[in-house]
């Protein structure tokens, strides 16, 4: 029988983290799993520490016993080259999200696009994936790209303001997934592309509540689509609003956010979280601090 520990150290490392959501999410569970289960984040702008020092971080978080850390933006590439191991979705993908502190040396993963598509096949359940639009080809939209194409999208369109960005993503996605048909194209062209569309994906910051606004013609939307956001503060962005307006199928931000955690917790940890719970909890917390 393997010994199972019981208690664990974690943290998130990133600029800006003060107010992610994620400890609360992990800690939460931790506690009804009875763990005891401490997650801090460490925000390097607040601490004058470069994102380039990510290494040392690392090594200071090792040395003073975290079990595991979260990195985010914008360390999530620059993180890499400090591992010893990288899971082969992460090394392809060429982004970690989350790192263990093993036996064998520093491990990285990606849950972001693992958490997408497990986000994805619960709420939108026999979605048709032939054709879809991608609207954002930053970090996030990269996740969700291969997230879509591992779970079986034949044609994938990249939509950036920044073509040349959408292109070298579609480049990239096309030699990871050969089978598929992959393209970029530009904001421009979605009145053509979004009517032959099955699914449509929007991975940009547009729709926070800082940012708020819908980054492309809703009139655009059709009864035959799904619409899926990313965007989980607020939960209902004026994005799906105009989508179940239309007709749409939905899935909101909170399926990526929640089962990115839900992934993150099962491999530093080794117990298989309860995602319903953490979804409700999830939900509960952007709607207080949406008060």
């Amino acid at each position: 029988m393997t010994h199972r520990t019981t208690s664990h150290l974690v943290g998130l490392i990133g600029t800006g983290v003060g107010p992610s959501l994620t400890p609360a999410m992990h800690m939460a569970e931790g506690r009804a799993q009875g763990l005891d289960y401490v997650y801090r984040p460490i925000d390097l702008a607040a601490l004058d520490i470069a994102p380039d020092r990510i290494g040392e971080v690392l090594g200071w978080a090792r040395a003073l016993g975290f079990d595991a850390v979260n990195v985010t933006h914008p360390c999530k590439q620059i993180v890499l080259r400090h591992l010893d191991r990288v899971d082969p979705v992460a090394q392809q993908l060429g982004a970690v999200n989350t790192v263990l502190f093993t036996d064998d040396g520093t491990v990285g993963h990606n849950t972001d696009t693992t958490g997408f598509a497990h986000g994805f096949t619960e709420g939108l359940p026999d979605a048709d994936l032939d054709t879809v639009v991608l609207i954002g080809a930053g970090g996030a939209g990269t996740a969700v790209a291969d997230a879509l194409l591992r779970l079986g999208c034949r044609h994938l369109t990249v939509v950036d303001l920044d073509v040349d960005r959408a292109s070298s993503l579609a480049r990239e996605l096309a030699q990871r997934h050969p089978a598929a048909q992959v393209d970029a194209s530009s904001f421009d062209k979605l009145s053509v592309l979004l009517p032959d569309s099955d699914g449509v994906v929007h991975a940009t910051p547009t729709g926070m509540a800082e940012h708020p606004g819908v980054a492309f013609d809703p009139a655009l939307l059709h009864t035959d689509l799904w619409v899926a956001d990313i965007v989980y503060r607020p939960l209902d962005t004026e994005l799906l609003q105009a989508a179940r307006a239309a007709g749409c199928r939905t899935l909101d931000g909170g399926h990526m956010a929640v089962h990115q955690a839900v992934d993150a917790f099962a491999l530093i940890t080794g117990i298989t979280p309860d995602a319903d719970r953490m979804s409700r909890h999830f939900r509960q917390l952007v709607e207080n601090r949406a008060h």
